[in-house]
């Protein structure tokens, strides 16, 4: 049994190549992956702690890729304090019969902070067979978790696009706000992230598409405190669906980002905000 090993969140363009890699060694393959994530469980700064995939999301991005044996085990404290050397004997070899490993450039293993290549040399005095994949450059960027949650919380939701292969999702139930979108013809279903743990992307509008009902339409979402109507120090969520008029509420929708199309911005007076809002939509109806 060929097996890789890691949390593949967001199941990126660096993460594929290490699948691949996985899947050209033959068919007896596997990935072991976890849930909750480590940080969680371990309380390290699991408050800021924000995730690119939904335990549902990274399951069905890892069977797309044609990955047809997946182990999620789930992350307690007694597997935090194994080390990298009782981790690959009890569980990778004992429970799952493991001969081979497959190890990304920044894998990590057990609670001894050892690196890859360490980890490589532990494994094969073992006795199994290793392989580690480098590190994938996309237009000269190094791709990881961390580079595209950067990317999203920046608003550069393109850029976390092309590094993940796809269109960053969030999913939410329509919620009752406040109706002031109805008012200037710009109706918006508010959406609360179903996943409270799912990155969202920073303030400002965007060009999305929007899924209601296994059905997509095209749509902008707006992401901010929403200056022009009052002093709302919460963020919200609120995306006006193109030609749409259906009652959603209480219903899960999902938003795909496309791009970004301007920052958040305080106007004079909602006739002000409406007038921008049809240039803005004019410019959504530009993305494919």
């Amino acid at each position: 049994m060929v097996v890789t090993v890691g949390f593949f969140d967001g199941v990126h363009l660096g993460h594929r190549r290490v699948l691949r890699s996985l899947l050209e060694r033959g068919e007896q393959v596997a990935v072991i992956t976890f849930w909750p994530h480590p940080r969680v469980v371990l309380q390290q700064d699991a408050h800021s702690l924000a995730l690119l995939n939904t335990r549902e999301e990274k399951m069905a991005r890892l069977q797309g890729l044609g990955i047809n044996d997946i182990r999620c085990l789930d992350f307690t404290p007694e597997m935090s304090r194994l080390s990298a050397e009782e981790f690959i004997r009890d569980i990778l070899v004992g429970e799952f019969g493991c001969t081979e490993l497959v190890l990304g450039h920044d894998n990590r293993l057990g609670c001894d902070g050892l690196c890859t290549e360490d980890i490589a040399q532990l494994a094969r005095k073992m006795g199994l067979g290793v392989e580690v994949v480098p590190s994938f450059q996309y237009k000269d960027i190094g791709v990881s978790s961390t580079r595209i949650r950067q990317a999203i919380f920046e608003g550069d939701v393109a850029l976390a696009a092309e590094l993940l292969g796809y269109r960053y999702p969030l999913s939410g139930i329509v919620v009752r706000g406040h109706r002031l979108g109805r008012t200037i013809g710009f109706p918006t279903a508010n959406i609360k992230p179903s996943f409270p743990l799912k990155a969202v992307p920073g303030n400002g509008v965007y060009a999305v598409d929007v899924i209601v009902n296994g059905k997509k339409f095209k749509g902008m979402t707006n992401i901010g405190t929403r200056p022009t109507v009052g002093d709302n120090l919460e963020t919200v969520i609120e995306t006006n669906i193109f030609d749409f008029d259906e009652d959603i509420y209480g219903m899960e929708i999902t938003v795909e980002f496309i791009d970004r199309v301007r920052n958040e911005k305080k106007f004079a007076s909602l006739e002000e905000l409406a007038g921008q809002l049809k240039i803005d939509k004019h410019r959504c109806y530009g993305y494919n």
